[in-house]
């Protein structure tokens, strides 16, 4: 028999779904766990809540042949994938309530023999506190170290590391990391991963897996700081720092990344914070990023602010309100920020394009901000505020756009004067 016939997904967001969908094609009973009944019944008529290339196919046809089901609660099985979010109060201290909730619904349906893995980005020692809490709860079960024992459960810990637009793609083929709370946690992890992933699948302890991933979205973090406080200098300068950019990475070992409006992402915004929270009195660059980053979604605002009151009667198109292109989301996204508090101080002048969205965000409606298409927006506004390279904006043509006077936060029109 199988060492694992039935999974539970828990959380059905940008990366459980897409896992609970890619493992139910490979032949497991999959069930996906979400506490929003409209997220359940979507999922379970075959279709998707999130946009996500190939998922919708993929979720069809799993549900069609019964391999995905969907619940408010979790059943029994051998398998639990808590895949919750994740996000940080107003402290800027992990909340983990989520995780919490989720390890609290699997308690009672807990059995010998089971695998339960955390893939939410966690802080150092979040899974050991799992199996802490499996142990005080459940004490007839006790947490595996050697395989033979009836009575015990693996617990591991297994970072998702995929990139919105290319999740499906990236489940399959990038490498894992997976650590458990002893050494045959992670071989029984290791097992269940091999079964649908192509990328090496990397033993080492759960401490260490639950760093790894906080540390790749640190240092891409550190590297945009990098990118934005020379953005900066370069205005205060009047340098172009597209150019400059450019002509310091003609060096063989020089990569410096494009500036932009801010940080946003459920990752990358928020990561760095839990490594932050761990050891205050070490992580100074780590902090120092944050703030950087944070500080040039401000300056943009204050930038556009100055612009807009320079033309009195002049319309404004803010071009994309998405953490990063050609998606949907909106998680932590310096451009909805910016768009929004925009649209607070000058209402209806705001014309607010993202051909990413089927409708304006309910924030904006209060403010008599406008949903337009890019075309629609150029020919009636005089003003456009770039926060975001989707591919529909480096398309227009540089006639239809001669006539506005531009901030473009992402290098998207080079061709004609801007303001970073």
């Amino acid at each position: 028999m199988p060492e694992f016939q039935k999974v539970a997904v828990i959380g059905l967001g940008y990366i459980g779904l897409p896992t609970a969908a890619l493992i139910a094609s490979r032949g497991m009973q999959v069930v996906g766990i979400d506490t929003k009944e409209d997220v359940v019944r979507t999922v379970a008529s075959g279709a998707i809540h999130i946009a996500e290339p190939d998922l919708d196919g993929l979720v069809q046809k799993v549900v069609s042949s019964g391999s995905l089901v969907t619940s408010t609660k979790p059943p029994p099985a051998d398998v639990f994938i808590i895949a919750v979010p994740t996000p940080i109060d107003g402290s800027n201290r992990p909340d983990l309530t989520s995780v919490n909730a989720a390890l609290e619904s699997i308690m009672d349906v807990l059995a010998p023999g089971n695998l339960v893995i955390l893939e939410s980005t966690s802080p150092i020692g979040t899974t050991e506190g799992i199996a802490k809490r499996i142990t005080e709860c459940r004490p007839d079960l006790h947490i595996d170290t050697n395989g033979k024992d009836e009575a015990c459960v693996s617990v591991a810990y297994c970072p998702e590391r995929v990139l919105p637009g290319r999740i499906l793609m990236e489940l399959i083929n990038n490498d894992r990391c997976i650590g458990g709370i002893t050494p045959w946690c992670t071989r029984r992890a290791q097992r269940f991963y091999k079964m649908f992933v192509r990328g090496a699948c990397v033993p080492t302890t759960a401490r260490a897996a639950e760093l790894v991933k906080l540390t790749e979205n640190a240092f891409r973090d550190t590297n945009i700081a990098f990118a934005n406080e020379l953005s900066l200098i370069c205005d205060r300068f009047d340098i172009n720092v597209w150019e400059v950019i450019d002509l310091a990475n003609r060096h063989p070992r020089v990569n410096v990344l494009r500036p932009g409006p801010g940080v946003g992402g459920h990752c990358i915004a928020i990561d760095p914070w839990f490594i932050i929270d761990s050891a205050p009195d070490l992580a100074r660059v780590m902090r120092m990023s944050r703030e950087v980053n944070n500080s040039k979604t401000t300056r943009v605002i204050e930038r556009a602010q100055a612009l807009i009151d320079d033309h009195p009667y002049a319309n404004v198109a803010c071009c994309g309100l998405t953490f990063k292109a050609n998606i949907d989301d909106l998680r932590e996204s310096p451009a909805m920020e910016i768009a929004l508090h925009l649209a607070a101080k000058y209402g209806s002048r705001i014309k607010v394009v993202e051909p990413n969205l089927r409708r304006l965000p309910l924030e904006f409606e209060k403010y008599g901000a406008e949903f337009l298409g890019i075309d629609e927006a150029l020919r009636n506004c005089e003003i456009a505020v770039l926060l975001v390279d989707h591919d529909e904006f480096k398309m227009v043509p540089l006639a239809e756009r001669r006539h506005l006077d531009v901030i473009d936060t992402r290098g998207i029109w080079q061709d004609m004067p801007a303001r970073t």
